[in-house]
């Protein structure tokens, strides 16, 4: 891990057969005792990062309960700031930090997102430069980040090699579905050679909770 910039955790819930959500966009996968550790372990991390479909699709708060701690950042990628205004990240901004990444190119209108209280970041001229952004975000004190998809999002952190570890969840599920989104989408590799290392196995009622690192 290069230390200019934050130890990166991807973290995801499966069905078996690898999809993140049904053809229908149905997410919740995960039992209450994973939803638990998982914010749990968001509450030891300094932020939280998701795609903009994610926040789309399944417009979530991004922050901690279940168990009592400090909300993370907030981070969306959204090159073309096409994020809807009314979304729950959006409308509480002003209570929780937020920020959203677009591109260079992304039209101005984004700058209204900063009245609503959400820091807008440039990063990247056509698609947003992640490795520029890890670096400006270590460069913010920020060291540990939780990476919570989407397939797409996921895909350009594996791609760029700069995920450390991967916390997966396997539910007890099979969705199949030609477009339910995997847990990694993108053009995908033509090599096998992206290894991880096995850290840790655990077994919570009818999942299987899988800890790699790199």
């Amino acid at each position: 891990m290069a230390k200019s910039r934050p130890y990166v955790i991807v973290s995801a819930a499966m069905s078996i057969d690898g999809k993140l959500a049904t053809r229908t966009g149905r997410s919740d996968l995960s039992s209450k005792r994973d939803l638990i550790r998982v914010h749990k372990l968001r509450k030891t991390v300094d932020a939280i990062l998701v795609g903009k479909n994610t926040i789309s699709i399944d417009d979530p708060l991004l922050t901690v309960r279940y168990v009592k701690g400090k909300n993370p950042i907030r981070i969306i990628l959204d090159s073309k700031g096409s994020l809807s205004p009314k979304s729950r990240v959006i409308e509480t901004a002003k209570k929780i930090p937020t920020m959203l990444v677009v591109s260079e190119n992304a039209p101005k209108k984004v700058e209204r997102f900063i009245s609503k209280g959400v820091e807008v970041i440039r990063c990247g001229k056509n698609k947003i430069n992640l490795k520029k952004l890890l670096q400006m975000l270590g460069k913010r004190g920020i060291k540990r980040i939780i990476v919570e998809g989407g397939g797409t999002t996921n895909w350009y952190f594996f791609k760029e090699k700069l995920v450390d570890e991967i916390t997966i969840t396997i539910a007890p599920y099979v969705l199949g579905g030609s477009t339910a989104i995997s847990l990694v989408e993108g053009d995908g590799f033509g090599e096998i050679s992206n290894s991880f290392k096995l850290k840790k196995i655990e077994k919570i009622q009818n999942e299987i909770v899988l800890h790699y690192v790199s």
